[in-house]
């Protein structure tokens, strides 16, 4: 039976030990070579972003929903609206378009009856505004 030194099985055994490191470091670089997408998801000619934001928290928005970058808004009725942007549907059932995004803003009740979301009385303006604001939140 042969004898092997702890010391030499640790020195051979770790050679992906170099690897592991070199995975690390190409993944932080990747990071920061290309950071995360500012630019919104959608845009949506003629609509204000910054409009949307401030009609977010004055038609109480946040009472139901949590949003990033607005004081105060933890609601939990509604889902969070954190990465909005980058979501597949609306309500589960639309897809996350403008033009849904829209309809469902201004008659949340006509798309999906009964659900917690509660008609504003949103114009089409202020929905755009709104939407306009929501694909900012990636």
């Amino acid at each position: 039976m042969t004898s092997v030194r702890v010391e030499d099985a640790a020195v051979r055994g770790t050679p992906w030990l170099g690897w592991l490191v070199l995975v690390i470091a190409l993944v932080a670089f990747a990071r920061l070579a290309w950071p995360a997408r500012a630019d919104p998801a959608w845009q949506i000619a003629g609509a204000d972003a910054r409009r949307g934001r401030a009609l977010v928290r004055d038609v109480g928005c946040p009472a139901c929903h949590t949003i990033p970058g607005l004081r105060g808004a933890r609601g939990n009725v509604g889902p969070p609206l954190t990465r909005f942007a980058d979501r597949t549907y609306v309500a589960g059932v639309l897809r996350n378009e403008p033009r849904n995004l829209v309809t469902w803003l201004r008659h949340p009740q006509q798309v999906v009856p009964g659900n917690a979301m509660p008609e504003m009385g949103l114009d089409e303006r202020d929905a755009r505004d709104i939407a306009a604001y929501l694909y900012t939140l990636r």
